[in-house]
């Protein structure tokens, strides 16, 4: 594996190249890599599973004859800087290519053997055009392939200390912290593995420093596990979803999961079992992966056939997490290690617990349908055992014992029927078994149940059951009974009635039915009743004054308002003949009168007569005058008006109702509805100075304030909207959540686009955009047009500077605007994409033609010859050269953007451009480059 940088220029004498050259990209293709071998027989032998490095892809390039020539330059060249930089080539085609380009790694590790003699002489010499961090890294790595691996340690050893700022320190410290491992100086690795844990530039490299840290604690023995345990679940906590990240992890990290989670269990196995856990996890929450670990430790016991010590951590898991959601699992893990052990016994209570637990029905709904299925299957065989049981003690004269089997078996059976499909006859089997427990009144419900609600195939039994216990415990009916014994009641009225005929006593009977009926919610029969009563002439007044109010409650219940408003009424009106004694009840009735007409209002509105609607609610005055039904009355009928759109009458309802009753805690509600009504009534601003009189009465009035900025906004009212805006702004604390966010940057976006705001407001944009966490559509566009903006500003800046004497530092001054505009360009194309992408690439394009332009007409410094002034003018030409291709490519981008994105503007002026910059396509004359600057190292 090699690691390959991009080569220093061999034009060393042209120092316009230099200035012009961009710093070469120093990316790691594929480092080293370490075999670090496999478990052995003893916990000594147990080993980290295998590390990789990943490699990046190249992009696509042909590179068969660039590698046949960059080889006959190795062996033909005898300078060692330009050996170095073809063997580097040659590795980086090779194996960022994945192709066969005739340079395997054999051949690799030969060349590297003649290379080491390049290295040591650049060494020697004390110079080298390119980075000395990179040349150690390469002699390391040279020395790692010719088999000299304390050489190539030394020279890691070395880098670090002489460059200890250089990017390639990383991996060199993790290279060394492998070897020390390797060697079995686990301390030494330990101590370098954790020099790697805080560079944050280098993730992936210190989430394998992390995990490797903890193999070189625990190697150290148990003196050093607590470490190594505090290591290996920080591993945990970085790579399982949870706190930290979401999602699955990638596959590459299974394998070192697993083996961090078997290497925990091992430790506290080997300790103290579920308590070490425990101590590990005292200080740890928020983890996503403690039931993983508990459930590694038990199978571990299990595997061992330990499997008392499996149910033990189990227990421990469940005890100390008890809402977890693998809870269940375990529980039922329990059942399983008691079954494989042979203890039936012990499975029973097992399985008795896992039921007890998850019975709840917060606790049976949070349930998976697996654990549900044994749920279900756990309960049923529970209760066929105490079933049985209590039959067996029954037969041996154990009726104490049998009777409580008995209740325990209806307890199961009772539990899980409304849970399952066969819900009538588990209750069957429930109620038989509570009446041979001697609980009959649990009997009965059950067996009435299961014959009346949950039918089933032996629903008849169920039924004649019940009918005989009611027959034995007819003196004894109450409670649950009274329904039917209601029923009998009744049926023996009608018999009464078919038998005999109406008379006194049947008139005060019907009256009481139909108030038990009502009380039992049964309304039909309620209303039957009093309508039997109602029908006889000789009825007294008191039963006629109960029919009526029986008769009332009904039709109120059964929103039937007209109705019920006129029995009210006549209930009334019997209530006056009944004396004084009825004067609170007459109150009452008149409330239930002015609740019906009020309802009326309300039947009304929902059927878009407002007109009548309104006139109902009106008359709720005149039943109770001031009342508080009556107040709500009048703010229902401006509602009503609201509903149906009659905004001015709805404007005057409302202004009434306020100054009517200006404390009422319904009146604060009326300028909401004003707002509403101004607005649709086409008096915007009216309806913006409801809602900033009511922000002066406001605590916190910028939410308010800011709805009378819309409605500025709507009306066009642009300058008094803008005037809030800027309050706003002003006053405004950092956005805390998405919609503030987006709130803040809508009104500093309008704000720009109504041309009063100056270059301050879109840094603030932009500056915002960039340091928040929540982004819209609209927000990034928004901060995409204040970058193109800033961005082509600094365009025109970096076309104003002339390339004048001395070059170096005119060039150096337009470079650093380039880079401005370039900066801010890729950030509008960052937050845009593809709604900027066509004049970001046009003036990205501009910025290379321009420089190569400028750089062409630049003047020929003082003091040199024909053949120098020549020669300068040819090195300009080359350096300018890569410039117009560039402008050219990102032009073209532009141009073959047509099909997909269509035509703009900016594609237009790419057009226009590539007329000038490549008048005859495909016909320019081509120049071979027989070497790439830093600027264009993938070029050849």
């Amino acid at each position: 594996m090699t690691r390959h940088f991009s080569p220093a220029s061999i034009l060393r004498g042209c120092v316009l190249a230099t200035v012009i050259a961009q710093p070469a990209l120093c990316v790691a293709q594929e480092s080293f890599r370490v075999e670090l071998g496999r478990d052995g027989e003893t916990l000594g032998d147990m080993r980290p599973v295998f590390l990789k490095f990943e490699s990046r892809p190249l992009p696509a390039i042909s590179p068969m004859e660039v590698a046949r020539r960059y080889q006959k330059l190795f062996e033909s060249s005898d300078e060692p800087e330009v050996r170095i930089d073809a063997l580097n080539r040659l590795n980086n085609i090779r194996d960022r290519s994945g192709k066969d380009v005739g340079f395997s790694e054999q051949r690799e590790a030969a060349f590297y053997k003649e290379a080491l003699e390049s290295y040591e002489s650049i060494l020697a010499k004390g110079s080298f055009s390119g980075r000395l961090d990179e040349l150690l890294y390469q002699m390391a790595k040279a020395h790692a392939l010719t088999g000299q691996p304390d050489q190539s340690i030394a020279r890691l050893k070395q880098l670090i200390g002489l460059y200890p700022g250089s990017d390639l320190v990383p991996e060199a410290r993790f290279r060394v912290a492998e070897a020390a491992f390797s060697a079995g100086r686990y301390q030494e690795a330990e101590s370098g593995y954790r020099r790697l844990l805080t560079d944050e530039r280098h993730p992936v490299l210190a989430a394998k420093a992390r995990y490797m840290l903890g193999w070189s604690q625990f190697k150290q023995g148990d003196g050093a596990w607590l470490r190594a345990a505090a290591t290996f679940m920080d591993v945990l906590d970085r790579e399982l979803p949870g706190t930290r990240q979401s999602g699955t992890p990638p596959a590459s990290a299974l394998e070192m999961l697993e083996d961090t989670l078997r290497v925990l269990a091992v430790m506290a196995s080997r300790q103290g079992n579920a308590d070490s856990l425990a101590d590990w996890l005292a200080n740890r929450s928020g983890s996503a992966w403690p039931h993983l670990l508990y459930d590694r430790l038990a199978d571990l016991h299990a595997a061992e056939k330990r499997f008392e010590r499996a149910v033990s951590v189990n227990d421990a898991f469940v005890a100390r997490y008890p809402d977890h959601p693998a809870r269940p699992d375990f529980l039922a893990q329990s059942v399983t290690y008691w079954q494989l052990a042979g203890a039936s016994g012990k499975a029973r209570a097992a399985r008795e617990h896992y039921v007890q637990q998850l019975s709840a029905e917060a606790e049976y709904q949070s349930l998976s349908p697996e654990q549900k299925a044994r749920w279900h299957k756990y309960s049923r065989f529970l209760a066929d055992h105490y079933y049985a049981a209590g039959s067996e003690l029954s037969s041996q004269r154990e009726l104490v014992a049998a009777r409580e089997a008995w209740a325990a078996a209806a307890t199961y059976y009772e539990r899980l029927a409304p849970r399952s499909r066969e819900t009538g006859a588990l209750l069957h089997l429930a109620a038989d078994a509570q009446l041979l427990s001697g609980h009959r009144s649990g009997a009965l419900v059950n067996f009435q149940a299961s014959a009346y609600q949950h039918r089933h195939e032996k629903s008849g039994d169920s039924a004649w059951a019940a009918v005989r216990i009611l027959r034995d415990d007819l003196d004894l009916v109450a409670g649950d009974d009274r329904h039917r014994q209601l029923e009998r009641v009744s049926d023996q009225e009608q018999r009464y009635t078919n038998a005999f005929g109406p008379d006194a006593r049947l008139s005060q009977l019907r009256a009481d039915l139909a108030n038990r009926w009502y009380e039992e919610g049964e309304s039909d029969k309620a209303l039957l009743y009093a309508a039997r009563t109602l029908d006889w002439e000789d009825a007294g007044v008191s039963e006629r004054y109960a029919a009526w109010l029986v008769t009332a409650r009904v039709r109120q219940q059964a929103q039937d308002h007209a109705l019920a408003e006129q029995a009210w009424r006549q209930a009334l009106e019997l209530a006056e003949q009944l004396g004084p004694a009825s004067g609170s009840q007459k109150e009452h009735i008149r409330e239930q009168i002015a609740t019906s007409v009020y309802h009326q209002g309300d039947d009304a509105v929902e059927a878009g007569q407002v007109r009548i609607a309104v006139a109902h609610y009106q008359r709720v005055e005149h039943v109770l005058p001031g009342s508080e039904i009556a107040i709500n009355a009048r703010y229902d009928a401006a509602n009503a008006l609201l509903k149906a759109a009659d905004w001015l009458a709805a404007i005057n309802e409302l202004n009434r109702f306020r100054d009517d009753y200006p404390k009422h805690e319904l009146t604060p509600a009326t300028s909401e509805k004003l707002v509403l009504a101004y607005r649709e009534s086409g008096q915007g601003g009216k309806a913006a100075a409801e809602l900033l009189r009511r922000a002066e009465q406001e605590a916190v009035p910028w939410p308010t304030r800011l709805r009378a900025a819309a409605i500025y906004h709507d009306e066009g009212d642009t300058e008094s909207r803008n005037q809030l805006y800027r309050g706003w702004l002003a006053a405004a604390s950092p956005p805390e959540a998405p919609g503030e966010h987006l709130q803040q940057q809508k009104v500093r976006q309008r704000l720009i686009e109504s041309g009063g705001a100056d270059d301050t407001l879109r840094h603030q944009l932009l500056a915002r955009e960039r340091a928040s966490q929540w982004h819209s559509e609209e927000t990034l566009l928004w901060a995409a047009e204040a970058a193109l903006y800033f961005g082509a500003r600094a365009s025109r800046r970096f076309m104003d500077i002339p390339l004048i004497a001395p070059l170096e530092r005119s060039l150096t001054r337009k470079q650093a605007a380039m880079r401005e505009a370039q900066d801010y360009l890729e950030e509008a194309e960052s937050f845009a994409g593809k709604l900027v992408r066509s004049e970001v690439l046009f003036r990205r394009a501009e910025l290379y033609r321009v420089l190569a332009r400028d750089l062409m007409a630049s003047d020929v410094p003082e003091g040199l010859n024909e053949l120098e002034a020549m020669q300068y003018k040819m090195l300009l030409e080359e350096e300018a050269f890569p410039l117009e291709e560039q402008a050219m490519a990102l032009h073209s981008q532009n141009h073959e953007r047509i099909p997909n994105a269509g035509f703009d503007e900016w594609i237009q002026r790419s057009m226009t451009a590539l007329a000038t910059l490549h008048p005859g396509r495909y016909q320019r004359e081509f120049r071979w480059m027989s070497w790439a600057t830093k600027s264009n190292p993938g070029e050849t």
